[in-house]
C-alpha cells in the first residue's frame, strides 16, 4: 500500500470515528483488498470441506466493525488490528458452533509455527487455541496481542511492531515466549 493511500485510509478513519458515515463509505473500497488478504489467510487454515467463505468472513467483519461503538481508530494499522481480532472472533464463534455440534474426543496436535500455521487446523483445535489465548490473556496481554495479530492476522512482525507502538524485536521475543506457552497449554505439556 502506498504512503499516500495509507494517509488517506488514517484520515478516513478519524472521519468514521467522529460519527461521519459517508467516510465508511469511502474507506471500504481502500482496505477491501487487505481484508480479503487477511480472510484468505485465515481461510486457508480452515478445514477441508469448511462452509464458511472468504467473502462471508469480510463481510462478517465489515458489520461487526461498522456496528462497533468504539471508532477510535487511531491509524491504519490499529484498524486492521482491529479486524484481525474481528475475524479471529467470527471463526473461533462458528468453530465452537461446529464443534458443539460433533462432540467427540479428539486427539489433534496444534502447530504454530513461525510462519503461523504450517497445517490445515480444524475447528477444534481453533477452539483449543482460543481458550489458551484467552488464558495468555490474563497473565500477559501484550503478548496475547502478539499472537493474535501475527496467527490470526497474518500480521509480520513488523506490522504487529506498528499496530503495538512497540520494537520488532521485543515482538519477536514476545512471539517466541508465547508460542512456547501456548504449545504447553494446548497439548497439556510442561
Amino acid at each position: 500500500m502506498q504512503s499516500g493511500d495509507s494517509h488517506e485510509i488514517s484520515l478516513l478513519l478519524v472521519d468514521w470515528g467522529n460519527g461521519d458515515e459517508l467516510a465508511l463509505e469511502q474507506l471500504m473500497p481502500l482496505v477491501y483488498d487487505e481484508l480479503r488478504q487477511m480472510a484468505k489467510r485465515y481461510m486457508s487454515r480452515q478445514p477441508a470441506g469448511h462452509t464458511f467463505q472468504t467473502t462471508e468472513l469480510i463481510h462478517e467483519t465489515y458489520l461487526k466493525l461498522a456496528k462497533q461503538d468504539e471508532r477510535n481508530w487511531q491509524n491504519r494499522a490499529h484498524f486492521f488490528g482491529v479486524a484481525a481480532k474481528a475475524m479471529r472472533h467470527i471463526l473461533v464463534d462458528y468453530a465452537r458452533s461446529k464443534h458443539s455440534q460433533k462432540r467427540g474426543g479428539w486427539q489433534e496436535r496444534v502447530t504454530l509455527a513461525d510462519d503461523a500455521v504450517s497445517t490445515r487446523s480444524n475447528s477444534k483445535e481453533i477452539v483449543a487455541l482460543d481458550d489458551a489465548l484467552k488464558n495468555l490473556e490474563q497473565i500477559d496481554v501484550r503478548r496475547s496481542r502478539v499472537v493474535e495479530l501475527k496467527f490470526f492476522g497474518g500480521l509480520t512482525m513488523e506490522e504487529i511492531a506498528e499496530v503495538l507502538n512497540i520494537s520488532s524485536d521485543t515482538v519477536k521475543r514476545d512471539w517466541r515466549f508465547a508460542r512456547t506457552w501456548l504449545l504447553r497449554e494446548v497439548l497439556g505439556t510442561g
